[in-house]
């Protein structure tokens, strides 16, 4: 086990965490992507690119289960980095094959990545507010519901709900079609589609 590699992805989350938690105490973090947090994002996504250069993937083996799904978050919180996302999948997807990573964790990334381009999710994990502003609804759209419960159990996430509650620390959009054209338009600018 590489106790400082572990202790390194924990503090870099931590900090997104505790930072997260300040923004959205104050209602900042839900108005745009709020650029403080994308500074976290981008410079846990730097040190993450160091240790993929260094280690490969940092499995369950390597830097415990804790160290493991800290650095899916790393991934999973890079929004503005398509390059990475899109190139920490097949590591994701490969470390998950070996038990090294939780096949739940690349069901997630998969989804995200495929929301950020504009497709179906496949497994039905990214949510994003109702037209009317009353609940979280799945982004984009599921590929194959009809097949949707095996594909979730497969990986070990529980079955569908289509509609949740929002997130108590969370205000819904005032103008959810402008947050829409707001999120469409930063997609484009920064690759994704």
């Amino acid at each position: 086990m590489d106790e400082d590699l572990r202790a390194d992805l924990l503090r870099w989350i931590a900090e997104d965490d505790d930072t997260r938690e300040r923004l959205a105490r104050d209602g900042s973090l839900f108005a745009g992507y709020h650029p403080e947090m994308e500074a976290v994002h981008r410079r846990n996504a730097a040190h993450l690119r160091e240790v993929l250069a260094r280690v490969g993937w940092p499995g369950r083996a390597r830097v415990g289960e804790d160290g493991a799904s800290a650095a899916w978050r790393i991934v999973q919180h890079a929004i503005g980095e398509p390059a990475l996302l899109r190139g920490c999948l097949p590591l994701l997807q490969a470390a998950a094959a070996e038990g090294e990573a939780d096949p739940a964790e690349v069901a997630k990334l998969e989804d995200r990545i495929r929301v950020s381009e504009g497709r179906p999710q496949r497994y039905g994990t990214q949510y994003d507010w109702s037209d009317d502003g009353t609940a979280m609804v799945p982004m984009v759209g599921v590929e194959a519901p009809e097949s949707l419960a095996e594909r979730r159990a497969a990986v070990g996430l529980p079955p569908m709900v289509w509609r949740q509650p929002p997130p108590p620390d969370q205000p819904p959009p005032a103008d959810p079609a402008a947050r829409k054209a707001e999120m469409e338009a930063w997609a484009r600018r920064v690759g994704w589609r």
